[in-house]
């Protein structure tokens, strides 16, 4: 299954994983530990536990372009519409909205 490694200003924060149920994400212990860290959303406080969800959690989808440049994007990417997950690591790894970016772990070969 695929990954990625969201970061938070750079910093790696945690594990995105698409499953076969659907998908996970846990925040690194390491980010955990540091004094004053906030959570990416507050839908995915702080906490040691792993969060499940059938589909791509809501924060992640907020992550994604919407309507026409959406639909430019995948075209041009060639990835079908509805695969927010490959749409998620082709495009926000670099230009996102906000401090948040998400890392293939294993980018595909070209």
């Amino acid at each position: 299954m695929r990954s990625a490694t969201v970061l938070l200003y750079n910093t790696a924060v945690g594990q995105l994983r698409e499953e076969a149920t659907g998908y996970s994400f846990c925040y690194s212990a390491q980010f955990l530990t540091t004094p004053g860290v906030r959570p990416i959303s507050l839908t995915l406080p702080l906490a040691t536990a792993v969060y499940l969800s059938p589909y791509l959690f809501p924060f992640f989808v907020g992550l994604l372009p919407e309507g026409y440049n959406r639909s430019v994007q995948c075209r041009l990417l060639k990835i079908d519409e509805n695969d927010d997950f490959s749409l998620l690591l082709a495009v926000a790894h670099t230009d996102t909205i906000g401090a948040v970016r998400v890392v293939a772990n294993d980018p595909p070969e070209l």
